[in-house]
C-alpha cells in the first residue's frame, strides 16, 4: 500500500491579499516559512521515504524545509504537481476580476488551463507514484486548486485545504482510505 501525505505550500504574501497565483512564481511569506518550519519538526517524528513537489518556488521551498528534517531523503521536482494555470487572472483579486470582467467573469475564457490538462496530468502522476512506490510512505507538496484535483481523482470531494496542512490518503488494490485531513496541528 502506498500512502500520500498531501501537503499544500506555506503561506504567500500574495494568499494573503487574495490574489490568484496560478502559475506565477511567488516565494513564501515568512509566516509560511514559519509555519513550514512547524510542520517539517512534527514530521519528522514520522517515516516518510521521498518528497515530491511542483517547482514553483512556494511549493519547493516549503518541500526544502521539510527534506532538511530528514538529511538524504530524497526531493523530487515534478511539473505536473505544478498549480492550475490561471491564465488572465493571475495577480488578480477577485474585486480587480469584477472591475475588469463583470460578476460573471467565470463564465468567460480567460486563458485558463482545460480541466482535462489537469485530470491527465494529476491521475499520470497518481499512477506513476502507485506503480513505483507500491510500499513507501510519500509527502507530496503542491498547490490547493490542484490537490482538489488530486482529491477527487482518489475519490474525495473535499473542501479546500489550508496552507501548511497535511492529508494523509492510503491507496490500496481495492480502495484509497482518508486518515487525516486538513491538520494543522504543529
Amino acid at each position: 500500500m502506498t500512502t500520500i501525505g498531501f501537503i499544500r505550500h506555506g503561506i504567500t504574501a500574495w494568499n494573503k491579499e487574495g490574489r490568484e497565483q496560478g502559475r506565477l512564481d511567488i516565494p513564501l511569506h515568512q509566516e509560511g516559512i514559519l509555519a513550514a518550519q512547524q510542520l517539517a519538526q512534527r514530521l519528522a517524528t514520522e517515516q516518510w521515504d521521498a518528497i515530491f513537489t511542483s517547482p514553483l518556488a512556494r511549493a519547493l521551498q516549503t518541500a526544502e524545509i521539510i527534506a532538511q528534517q530528514y538529511g538524504n531523503m530524497p526531493l523530487r521536482i515534478d511539473e505536473r504537481l505544478c498549480e492550475i494555470a490561471t491564465g488572465l487572472i493571475e495577480g488578480t483579486t477577485e474585486q480587480e476580476r469584477i472591475a475588469k470582467w463583470g460578476v460573471h467573469w467565470r463564465n468567460l475564457e480567460l486563458s485558463i488551463e482545460p480541466e482535462q490538462e489537469i485530470i491527465t496530468r494529476c491521475q499520470s502522476f497518481l499512477d506513476d507514484v502507485k506503480r513505483n512506490f507500491p510500499t513507501e510512505r510519500i509527502l507530496l507538496v503542491s498547490h490547493g486548486d490542484l490537490l482538489q484535483r488530486l482529491f477527487q481523482l482518489l475519490g474525495y470531494s473535499l473542501p479546500r485545504v489550508h496552507n501548511t496542512s497535511l492529508t494523509i490518503i492510503e491507496q490500496t488494490k481495492s480502495e484509497n482510505k482518508l486518515l487525516l485531513f486538513n491538520c494543522m496541528e504543529y
